[in-house]
């Protein structure tokens, strides 16, 4: 019970605390933060994703992947996450979680002094499945191989799933908010490319 008091951040920051291997799969994570269900792996599975850092072509498309299987579940109505068992095995190395925590906890912490219990006449499995929806839409621009068209949706993902865990609408409203403008500029994006117009997009690691 006391999990369910933590906030995000803190919670994220106890993912790399309680595991003392140097490898950490998935499906231990998932395990450890169970009781939070699709939310908190939304929120983990957009980190990469929410940081302002260059990254080589494709990177975004990977962890689309996992957003696709969660945003399914949650419109078909699953009360818990399925995890495939090639995804659950998949491990990330426990310093690079580390670091990727400590770069976002600050930008978190920002967000979770504002959220409270809102709108919560709108059951939790209701929210779910409307995140669903609109995370499987945002996830179609995260997926996409183009710079500069993933940032905004990878954040109304994170901000819809915090707004969930606090069981706060607006914030999840807020997210939504963020994201179909991210999913805006990514079809102006393509749309310019389509038509031949050159866009001066930023080297990875320059």
């Amino acid at each position: 019970m006391e999990d369910q008091e933590k906030n995000t951040s803190e919670l994220l920051q106890l993912i790399v605390v309680q595991n003392n291997n140097e490898m950490i799969t998935v499906d231990q994570i998932k395990h450890s933060l169970d009781e939070r269900g699709f939310a908190i792996l939304l929120a983990i599975a957009t980190l990469p994703i929410c940081l302002p850092i260059p990254a080589p072509p494709g990177f975004t498309t990977i962890f689309a992947v996992p957003l696709f299987i969660f945003s399914i579940q949650m419109i078909c109505g699953r009360r818990t996450p399925w995890i495939p068992q090639w995804l659950a095995r998949k491990a990330i190395h426990k310093k690079i979680l580390d670091k990727l925590i400590d770069k976002i906890t600050p930008w978190l912490q920002k967000i979770e002094r504002h959220m409270h219990p809102r709108l919560t006449y709108i059951s939790v499995h209701a929210w779910e499945r409307i995140i669903g929806l609109f995370s499987f839409i945002f996830s179609i621009s995260i997926a996409l191989p183009i710079p500069l068209v993933n940032f905004l949706p990878g954040w109304g993902i994170l901000v819809m799933s915090l707004g969930l865990l606090s069981k706060d609408g607006v914030t999840i409203f807020a997210g939504m908010i963020v994201g179909t403008v991210g999913v805006g500029v990514s079809l102006v994006i393509v749309a310019l490319l389509w038509m031949g117009v050159p866009i001066p997009f930023p080297r990875p690691f320059d």
